[in-house]
């Protein structure tokens, strides 16, 4: 893997503020078994004070990719609403600024509205940064909108 993916259908970028701070690009493109991808290049922007990748951020990657690996669970294009009950990180290695670094989620099991999902980070090179476990619901749109 080197680099970002280029522009194609199924490729999310600048969808959402966090989409944007961090300028990740989510794939939910078919060909990965019901998969959903993160895709990443780290910058200094976000290292932790030590200068290497920070968990925060690892974290959110992870639970970007594997929400949407969720979603595909219920939808190919990857949009309907999942929300995050549970997640547990383990961070194995350090990232570095210049990398690219691909977070993939796998569904393990579930059902209809509730599933659990397995993440994976891997820098380029194959290094694997952190595994994660987590619980996903599925949430009615009209519940994700203001005073509903």
């Amino acid at each position: 893997m080197s680099g970002l993916p280029a522009d194609g259908p199924g490729l999310i970028r600048g969808e959402t503020g966090t989409q944007r701070l961090l300028g990740y690009v989510l794939d939910v493109r078919g060909g990965h078994g019901g998969s959903a991808r993160c895709h990443m290049a780290i910058t200094a922007d976000h290292t932790n004070r030590h200068g290497v990748l920070h968990g925060g951020i690892t974290t959110s990657i992870l639970d970007n990719a594997m929400g949407a690996t969720a979603s595909l669970t219920a939808d190919e294009t990857g949009k309907s609403p999942f929300l995050t009950i549970s997640m547990t990180v383990n961070f194995l290695s350090p990232g570095f600024p210049g990398q690219t670094i691909v977070a993939t989620g796998r569904k393990t099991g579930g059902g209809r509205s509730t599933v659990f999902i397995d993440g994976v980070l891997e820098a380029e090179d194959g290094t694997l940064i952190a595994t994660a476990t987590g619980v996903f619901r599925k949430v009615p749109s009209h519940r994700l909108k203001e005073g509903a």
